[in-house]
C-alpha cells in the first residue's frame, strides 16, 4: 500500500512537472511579440527598416574587411581570376562572384556593383554587441505630437506633425472607468437581488439575463446607435456609458450571482435579525464579502473597453473624441510605414491594461471559481 502511494505520489510530481513546463513555454511564446514590439518602440527608423528586432542582441554581421580593384587587362567575360594578399588564389566568373564566394576560413569575396566597377569585397562575419542607439524619441512623437523629421526617397529633409496620443489616452481613460464601474454597481444589486431575495418572476427574469450572454454584439449595436439617434446620444461619452453597461451587464450579473449565492446564509441571517436592512446588508456585508468577484469583472470589463474600437467608432464618432484604438487605427493608415511610432504607440497603449490586471490578478482565480463547485 505503502509502494502504490509513493508511486501515485511520484506521478503526480511528474505530471505536474510536464503542466508547468508546458504553461511556461506557452508564456514565453506569448511574450515574445511583446518583447519583440517592446523593443522596436525603441529604436530608429532606419534600423528597422534594416534589421530584425532580435538584432538588439549580439549577434553575427558581415564586416567589410578589404577591397580589391581588378585590372583592366582582366577579362570579365570569362573566367575571373586574382590572388589575395595571403597568397589566396580566387576564381569564378562574373556571376559566381557576383553571388559571393565562400573561403574555407569564412571570409566572403564578392564582386559588387556592375562590371564597369571593377570591385571585388572581402568580408567576414564578426560579433557585435547589444544595441545601445536605443532612443525616447518615438513615445516623445506619439505622446506629444512633436515634428518629426525624416529623409525622403530623394534625399531630402521632410519635416511632419506626429500623432499625439495624450489626448485619446483621456478619452480612453473617460470612456473605460465609467464604463466599468456603472455596470459592476448595478450588476451587485442585481446579483443580490437575484440571490437573495423572493419576488415574483425573479427564475424567469435571470433566465432571460443569461440569454442575453449570446446576443451577439454586432446586432445588438444597429438598434441601439438607432435609439440614442434618437434622443441625440450619439457622440457624446454618456451614450457609450450606457452601450458599454448594456453589453457588460448580463456577464457582469452572472458572475456576481454565482458568487454572492454561495456566501453563508448564517451571517445574512443573523444580520436580519439584528434588524439590518436589506441596503445595509448590501453595504456592509455583500460588497466587502464579494470583492473577488467584483476584481475578476472588473478586469474584463476594463480590458474589453480599453481594447474596444467598434462600439467606439459607431457611437463616439471620431474628432475630439477619439480614444487610444481609434487614434492607433488612423495612424496605421497615415504612418503605416512609419514602425517606430505605430510600436510605441501600441506598447502605451498596452501598459495600461497589464498594470490593472496585475493589480487585480490575485482576486482574479477566486472570482472566476466562485460557484463552480457545489459543496
Amino acid at each position: 500500500m505503502a509502494e502504490k502511494h509513493a508511486s501515485l505520489k511520484r506521478q503526480q510530481r511528474i505530471s505536474a512537472f510536464f503542466v508547468n513546463l508546458t504553461l511556461i513555454f506557452i508564456c514565453l511564446l506569448f511574450m515574445v511579440p511583446i518583447f519583440g514590439i517592446f523593443i522596436t518602440s525603441f529604436r530608429q527608423s532606419e534600423k528597422i527598416f534594416n534589421s530584425g528586432w532580435w538584432t538588439f542582441f549580439p549577434h553575427k554581421v558581415w564586416q567589410e574587411t578589404g577591397e580589391i580593384k581588378l585590372d583592366k587587362d582582366v577579362d570579365l567575360n570569362g573566367v575571373i581570376s586574382f590572388t589575395l594578399e595571403d597568397g589566396t588564389k580566387v576564381e569564378g566568373t562574373y556571376a559566381i562572384l557576383k553571388n559571393g564566394v565562400f573561403l574555407k576560413d569564412g571570409t566572403k569575396v564578392q564582386y559588387i556593383g556592375a562590371k564597369r566597377t571593377r570591385t571585388i569585397k572581402l568580408s567576414e562575419k564578426r560579433w557585435v554587441g547589444f544595441e545601445t542607439d536605443l532612443t525616447l524619441e518615438n513615445y516623445k512623437n506619439v505622446l506629444t505630437g512633436k515634428a518629426i523629421s525624416y529623409k525622403g526617397e530623394d534625399g531630402s529633409i521632410l519635416t511632419r506633425n506626429g500623432t499625439d496620443l495624450s489626448k485619446s489616452f483621456i478619452n480612453s481613460f473617460a470612456v473605460t472607468i465609467p464604463s466599468t464601474i456603472i455596470p459592476i454597481l448595478i450588476a451587485a444589486f442585481a446579483a443580490y437581488g437575484f440571490a437573495w431575495l423572493n419576488f415574483r418572476g425573479r427564475k424567469v427574469m435571470f433566465t432571460m439575463v443569461v440569454a442575453l450572454l449570446v446576443v451577439p454584439l454586432q446586432i445588438a449595436i444597429v438598434p441601439v446607435l438607432q435609439d440614442f439617434s434618437k434622443v441625440n446620444l450619439n457622440g457624446t461619452f454618456l451614450g457609450i456609458w450606457l452601450a458599454h453597461t448594456g453589453f457588460g451587464l448580463p456577464l457582469a450579473i452572472y458572475l456576481l450571482f454565482n458568487y454572492i449565492s454561495e456566501l453563508p446564509r448564517d451571517i445574512l441571517e443573523s444580520a436580519f435579525i439584528d434588524g439590518a436592512t436589506n441596503f445595509t446588508i448590501f453595504t456592509q456585508l455583500i460588497l466587502p464579502l464579494s470583492v473577488p468577484a467584483i476584481a475578476s469583472f472588473a478586469i474584463f470589463q476594463f480590458l474589453w473597453v480599453w481594447n474596444d474600437y467598434l462600439v467606439a467608432l459607431v457611437v463616439l464618432g471620431g474628432g475630439n473624441n477619439e480614444v487610444v484604438t481609434q487614434t492607433l487605427a488612423n495612424m496605421v493608415g497615415t504612418k503605416g510605414q512609419d514602425w517606430h511610432l505605430l510600436t510605441a504607440g501600441a506598447f502605451v497603449s498596452m501598459v495600461v491594461p497589464m498594470v490593472v490586471f496585475f493589480s487585480l490578478q490575485r482576486y482574479f482565480v477566486r472570482g472566476m471559481m466562485a460557484g463552480s463547485v457545489k459543496g
